[in-house]
């Protein structure tokens, strides 16, 4: 794929970069169309078994494009937010729900829907010389991109309603201890270290770790009885996968596992 964003496959990992260092990566409307077609594709392909978006260049993302904002604004307001809904919403939706371990390899700066990208993600390695910026307010604008949702399940409501109405960027150091990141990683360093990471999950079971997302999700907003009785389900569907027959026999033979992810 080429364009604003590439696609690319190997040994069941499928990496998705932003391209467009010039611009910081940010968001213009033909890279939201983009980011979605090469999002939904990878949800799609059951060859895909760990997904890893990154940025290219010093930024990861930095959230939506001002200066194509300021324009379309003025020609065009009904299209400034109705991205919202067209791209931002269902991009979110598919890296934090999709059936595979979704890896944000963050390697410079994430802010405003930028941020909320790597946040959906199930893992986030973060180059040391990166930070977060919940820019939103900055702008005079309310928060997207599932930040509302993400943000304070990662830090806690009272640091999230810090970092919202006092934005400012968390450098690496501090976005760990604030618990935005899984691993802190020198720069030249990330690339391999995700690379590692992400072969491991792709030779996992991904329809367990499909169902652990959808469980942990689930949870958020449902009563105990309730995600017992979804826990079931998911245990039932996962309980008779090839994967799982494979693991117990594995497990009697004392041999390794080779998983499928089926």
């Amino acid at each position: 794929m080429t364009g604003p964003v590439s696609s690319t496959q190997q040994d069941g990992v499928r990496t998705i970069t932003l391209q467009r260092p010039e611009a910081m990566n940010a968001l213009d409307l033909a890279t939201k169309e983009a980011l979605l077609s090469a999002v939904r594709e990878a949800a799609a392909d059951r060859s895909a078994r760990c997904v890893v978006l990154t940025g290219s260049g010093r930024a990861f993302c930095v959230g939506q494009d001002l200066k194509e904002h300021v324009t379309l604004m003025q020609q065009d307001p009904a299209q400034v937010w109705s991205t919202v809904r067209e791209h931002y919403n269902p991009v979110i939706e598919l890296l934090a729900t999709m059936d595979k371990p979704v890896v944000a390899a963050v390697n410079g700066v994430a802010a405003g829907a930028g941020a909320a990208l790597a946040f959906a993600a199930d893992l986030r390695y973060v180059a040391d010389t990166a930070g977060f910026n919940l820019a939103f307010a900055g702008v005079a604008l309310s928060c997207d991109s599932g930040s509302s949702w993400s943000l304070p399940r990662l830090v806690g409501m009272a640091k999230a309603k810090e970092l919202l109405l006092l934005p400012r960027t968390v450098p690496a150091a501090e976005a760990v201890e604030l618990g935005l990141v899984t691993e802190l990683v020198p720069a030249a360093e990330l690339a391999d270290r995700v690379r590692a990471v992400a072969a491991q999950l792709a030779a996992g079971p991904t329809l367990a770790y499909g169902a652990m997302r959808r469980a942990l999700a689930f949870s958020a907003g449902s009563s105990l009885p309730a995600a017992l009785a979804h826990e079931a389900d998911l245990m039932d569907r996962t309980g008779t996968s090839a994967d799982h027959q494979r693991a117990v026999a594995a497990f009697l033979a004392k041999q390794t596992p080779e998983f499928r992810g089926e």
